[in-house]
């Protein structure tokens, strides 16, 4: 396994900005969990009512998901090869978190309906100090989602520094008084606009609201 996963991955609890955010995915929108791991966000989406597809090169891992309700696995190694999904394929939440290959940050937009919410959330550059990963090709540089949606995509929420709390990927149940693991991470929240145009049915302009914050 690459350093771009992170250890532990399968015994995270849901990520806190991950469960912050994702009120803004319409309600019962498809969601695709990208780089999946074993789902822990798979699972609370899908008990969220959402439909989920969970991509993933790890099979095991996927057919822990199978037999779940609203489920669709995709056993696909995404840093090999074309996008393994169909190009009309789109989502109304697109998450992933302690995973960065580079080349599929540019697609990512393009896949989200209008309306559609991106959550993005992993390691930046300089984590090497506390811990892995280290390697560079796995640490997002500074501002490096805001570059990825920069005139694609409305930018909700950002954040890009050091996140004193427990390290994503640590597992749970850290001995008594080890305390918090800190961790370099940077972590994007942004909306794909609607498209404006007139209602076939009235000339009307459709209507989008976004959820108070």
């Amino acid at each position: 396994m690459s350093e771009s996963r992170t250890h532990g991955h399968e015994a995270t609890p849901v990520s806190a900005w991950v469960s912050e955010w994702a009120h803004l995915i319409a309600t019962g929108g498809t969601v695709l969990d990208l780089a999946c791991g074993s789902g822990r966000h798979t699972r609370w989406l899908a008990a969220r009512g959402h439909s989920v597809l969970a991509v993933d090169r790890d099979a095991a891992a996927l057919a822990t998901l199978a037999d779940l309700p609203a489920v669709e696995t995709l056993h696909a190694d995404l840093e090999a090869g074309a996008w393994p999904l169909p190009a009309q394929r789109t989502f109304a939440g697109v998450v992933v978190t302690n995973y960065l290959h580079r080349p599929l940050l540019a697609k990512l937009p393009e896949v989200l309906t209008p309306g559609g919410v991106l959550i993005y959330e992993t390691f930046a550059a300089g984590n090497g100090a506390f811990g892995k990963p280290s390697n560079p090709d796995f640490l997002l540089r500074p501002g490096e989602l805001l570059d990825a949606v920069h005139g694609r995509l409305r930018v909700v929420a950002f954040q890009d520094g050091l996140l004193k709390g427990a390290k994503p990927g640590a597992k749970p149940g850290a001995k008594p008084g080890a305390g918090p693991v800190p961790a370099l991470i940077q972590r994007i929240v942004a909306v794909r606009e609607p498209i404006w145009m007139p209602s076939e049915a009235r000339n009307e302009p459709l209507h989008y609201t976004l959820l108070q914050l």
